[in-house]
């Protein structure tokens, strides 16, 4: 009886465990993913010539660092 219990502890302990690393995976999959955005606008701007588009996106990244 004990043993079982403890195997569904240990069960769920897992579970968290793997949910929190999916977790933290998708979250740096998504910042990679903005920051390649917001690197492609900042390419864009400095071609233009759009200091204020520069500025503005430079600060968005800066924030997701």
């Amino acid at each position: 009886m004990e043993n079982n219990v403890s195997n569904e502890i240990n069960g769920v302990e897992q579970s968290v465990s793997d949910e929190k690393l999916a977790e933290l995976f998708l979250d740096q999959v998504i910042k990679d993913f903005k920051k390649r955005k917001i690197l492609k606008e900042i390419n864009h701007s400095l071609k233009n010539k759009d200091k204020e588009a520069f500025l503005r996106l430079t600060e968005q990244l800066k924030s997701l660092s």
